[in-house]
């Protein structure tokens, strides 16, 4: 009898995020943006609305009891909401980088230079399954 290999231990929560910040900040400077500062206000909206995805399975800009992203940002405590990318199901922080910039509406926020601070959060669900919110501000 030959053991299958053990699958491979998931990526922590807080590396995916920190994953995410760096490696949107490398496409940002490869279209010309200066780089997003990380942002505690921005990245509580994000873990918040991932949490709710993950527990709740649902995978929408929706969130608890209706709110949208502006909402949730503000609510956090960050004034300027800018956009909101969301995802779910990608293994590494290179992965979800990579599905989002192939989108041309995720591609749009991520290189949009207007834009100044990001809060990303990364969150599993029961099921292991990664959910990702990535909330962005002026």
């Amino acid at each position: 009898m030959i053991a299958s290999p053990a699958a491979a231990a998931p990526v922590s929560e807080g590396t995916l995020q920190n994953d995410i910040n760096r490696l949107i900040n490398v496409e940002r400077k490869a279209n010309g943006c200066a780089a997003l500062t990380v942002n505690a206000a921005l990245t509580k909206a994000a873990r918040g609305h991932s949490t709710y995805m993950a527990r709740s399975g649902s995978f929408s800009h929706t969130g608890l009891g209706g709110t949208r992203f502006v909402a949730r940002v503000k609510t956090a405590g960050y004034s300027k909401p800018g956009a909101e990318n969301i995802a779910y199901g990608y293994r590494s922080g290179a992965e979800v980088v990579k599905g989002w910039m192939k989108s041309p509406g995720h591609r749009a926020n991520i290189v949009n230079c207007k834009l100044k601070a990001v809060g990303v959060g990364a969150v599993y669900a029961k099921s292991g399954t990664p959910y990702y919110t990535q909330n962005f501000g002026y």
